[in-house]
């Protein structure tokens, strides 16, 4: 790798540092290549992305960057998950650390907040993005629907008493 590609590398992974919601490091000693390819797939399905770099020059990205306190987790054969959603991430990589033993999580950082392993299972249970929005779309349909069976309820009932008389006065 000539030293322009290790500029543009570390360009993108500036660019990765600042854009993301969450960035979660793991140790990937032992998986095979299928079962990196399955993370990368599941990180994809949830928005997120899984990149590996050289630790040296993800330092250098780092410098400056909102989540610099992740310089310390690089050693060792470390990969990156992350995501602009502040959960996505981090859910993946857990769940993959929990079936996977050589998927190791050192922890992370959610903007200027590093986050230790525990951090990132705490992070990983919050609710993402989507689930958030559809809550909140619930709630604020919720009464509407509400205002509209009131109203439609005394029609209904009206309507209901009017055939059982009708009903009465048939027999």
């Amino acid at each position: 790798m000539d030293r322009a590609q290790k500029e543009q590398l570390v360009d993108e992974l500036g660019q990765i540092f600042e854009s993301s919601g969450v960035v979660v490091v793991s140790h990937y000693a032992g998986l095979t290549v299928a079962e990196m390819q399955d993370l990368r797939a599941k990180a994809r399905e949830a928005g997120g992305s899984v990149r590996v770099a050289k630790n040296r020059l993800a330092k250098i990205a780092l410098e400056g960057k909102p989540c610099a306190s992740i310089a310390d987790l690089l050693t060792g054969m470390t990969v990156l998950t992350y995501s602009e959603d502040p959960v996505a991430a981090a859910k993946v990589a857990q769940d993959y650390a929990k079936g996977n033993d050589n998927f190791v999580i050192l922890g992370g950082a959610m903007g200027e907040n590093a986050l230790d392993v525990a951090g990132v299972e705490a992070v990983s249970k919050m609710p993402s993005r989507e689930e958030l929005i559809s809550t909140i779309a619930g709630m604020l349909g919720a009464p509407a629907s509400n205002i509209a069976g009131a109203i439609g309820a005394p029609a209904s009932n009206i309507a209901s008493i009017l055939s059982t008389i009708e009903d009465k006065a048939a027999a």
